[in-house]
């Protein structure tokens, strides 16, 4: 059975199926303890291909990049027939990226200079066409076919005029 990985806003689930080694608890596993691959064939694979320096140190290292990262380590739940990890997000964190989930989402959906230009209209609404090729080095035209894009798209929209309008962002 495959591992599955839930992704939401406020957290990451990890559940990997099957059980702990006989006799084992939760204390042991997060505590110092031997390493016992459920598959060692697969681990020791793993370990000469690099992508695991020892086994045994797996909770450790989660433990330490949490620390790392700001956040708490994960829970552990050891219900639905397998091993159930929850990494929840640092409240800090999804703060910061809520303020600035718009502009990365257009940045991946429109490229640098078309984002360079909706910044340049989120800061100054009223910004002119000579003033973004000025700032952002490029000939009116292509600033204009790029503006075209943008409101065919949906991103941005023409209050007003030319003269004496300004620009809106559509979110």
């Amino acid at each position: 059975m495959p591992i599955q990985i839930s992704v939401y806003e406020d957290k990451l689930v990890l559940w990997n199926p099957g059980d702990l080694p006989e006799h084992w608890t939760l204390e042991k596993l997060l505590g110092k303890h031997p390493s016992q691959p459920f598959n060692p064939l697969i681990a020791n694979a793993f370990f000469r291909a690099g992508y695991i320096e020892s086994w045994g140190r797996g909770i450790e290292k989660i433990n330490r990049e949490c620390r790392e990262h700001g956040i708490d380590p994960p829970t552990y739940d050891f219900g639905m027939a397998g091993l159930m990890l929850t990494f929840r997000a640092n409240p800090a964190h999804l703060r910061a990226s809520a303020s600035g989930a718009v502009q990365d989402r257009l940045g991946e959906k429109l490229g640098e200079t078309r984002t360079a230009i909706v910044q340049s209209m989120k800061d100054n609404p009223r910004v002119t066409v000579s003033e973004l090729a000025k700032r952002l080095r490029m000939s009116t035209t292509a600033i204009e076919k790029n503006i075209h894009h943008l409101k065919m798209k949906g991103y941005v929209k023409r209050v007003g005029p030319a003269k004496g309008g300004h620009w809106e962002i559509v979110q």
